[in-house]
């Protein structure tokens, strides 16, 4: 009998290791699941958070295009006003496209290319022997990029 006592004691301690191997594998499972999800989660905010910025960021511009739209427009009128207020808009005006400059929006290129839906809106054609047909012949509304991505259209008026 005492050698069934010592056989079951040295068998309890190999079942008790394996079990508790066994245990240690599986939370060790759970903590690199838990790691890799949270290293998931922190790439998914840093993305949203840099989305919500751009995002941001793309109003503000569209709404500085606006006013630029209506320093374009005022600028030919100019010749009726005092020279110092001529040379005042025309410096807030130099002044916003250096701001937008600062920020990579540059203009789109219009009249005289070939009319490329992801860059201009049409609202119009014109009959003209000046172009070839599906060239933009005349600009209604400048469209910009911010950097490779287009802020806003051009509005334009097609060759056909």
């Amino acid at each position: 009998m005492a050698t069934e006592t010592n056989n079951t004691a040295a068998v309890e301690p190999d079942a008790e290791h394996k079990r508790l191997k066994s245990e240690l594998r599986q939370e060790h499972e759970m903590y690199l699941r838990a790691l890799a999800d949270f290293d998931n989660y922190r790439r998914r905010v840093d993305r949203d958070r840099e989305k919500t910025a751009v995002s941001g960021k793309r109003d503000i511009l569209l709404s500085l295009l606006d006013v630029v739209d209506g320093f374009d427009r005022a600028i030919p009128y100019l010749s009726a006003s005092p020279p110092s207020v001529a040379e005042g808009v025309r410096a807030i005006h130099r002044r916003l496209l250096d701001l937008l400059d600062v920020q990579q929006v540059k203009a789109i290129k219009t009249v005289r290319e070939q009319f490329d839906p992801t860059l201009h809106e049409a609202i119009g054609t014109v009959d003209t022997d000046e172009y070839d047909s599906g060239m933009v012949a005349e600009e209604v509304q400048r469209g910009y990029r911010l950097g490779d991505e287009v802020l806003r259209p051009a509005r334009v008026r097609v060759a056909r």
